[in-house]
Parts: structure tokens; C-alpha cells; sequence
């Protein structure tokens, strides 16, 4: 069973950096996708970034692109999002979620985590 656990959010001004982490149990990098979602308030939930380290191919949302970082320690079971530059728009809760393939669809995602809150000030 794969067990996605997020940490790494809080509260931070514009402009500021924060990194996520996810620390996955249960899965296998080669084998699948592993990404983040953002749930901004009010708004549906939506794809941020996913990679797959079968191939090493990273793929980011548009309005994160040069901003965000995703990575990964594979002996650690780790999957990091490095967030700079963080606009207020950025602000929401972060789920890590696992999947296939790397998609933007959530009805796409196996595995979600329960989640870490960001929260960026202006």
C-alpha cells in the first residue's frame, strides 16, 4: 500500500521560499509518476508538477514554470518541491499524489497525501 506523507508548508511573505516534502511509502519511482497538487481556496484541485524517474522527465504547470523545483532522493523514498518567488496566488494546500503517468487530472491520481498548507502574504 503507497503512504504519502507531506510536510514542509507554512506561512511565508511574497517572494519568500518555502520546500515541500513527501516521504512515500509503498512505491516504486521506477514504476510510476509522482507529482504535487495545489487546492487553492475556492478553486478546484490542480496539478502543479509531476515527474517520472523512469525516464527523468519533469513537467511543471505553466504559472510555476521557473519557480518550482520538483526532485527526488530515491534511497530516502523522498519527493521535494522547491517553491521560490512565491506569489499570493500560490497560496493553498499541497497535496503529494502518485499516478501512472504524469497528468494534470486529478481523476488520473492513485495515492493522495492529506496534504501541507501554504500560505504566502502580501
Amino acid at each position: 500500500e503507497v503512504q504519502l506523507v507531506e510536510s514542509g508548508g507554512g506561512l511565508v511573505q511574497v517572494g519568500g521560499s518555502l520546500r515541500l516534502s513527501c516521504a512515500a511509502s509503498g512505491f516504486s519511482f521506477d514504476d510510476y509518476a509522482i507529482g504535487w497538487f495545489r487546492e487553492a481556496p475556492g478553486k478546484d484541485r490542480q496539478g502543479v508538477s509531476c515527474m517520472t524517474s523512469s525516464d527523468g522527465s519533469l513537467y511543471y504547470q505553466n504559472s510555476v514554470k521557473g519557480r518550482f523545483t520538483i526532485s527526488s532522493d530515491k534511497a530516502k523514498n523522498m519527493v521535494y518541491l522547491q517553491m521560490n518567488s512565491l506569489k499570493p496566488e500560490d497560496t493553498g494546500v499541497y497535496y503529494c499524489a502518485t499516478s501512472l503517468k504524469c497528468s494534470w487530472w486529478r481523476g488520473d491520481v492513485d495515492t493522495w497525501g492529506r496534504g501541507t498548507r501554504v500560505t504566502v502574504s502580501s
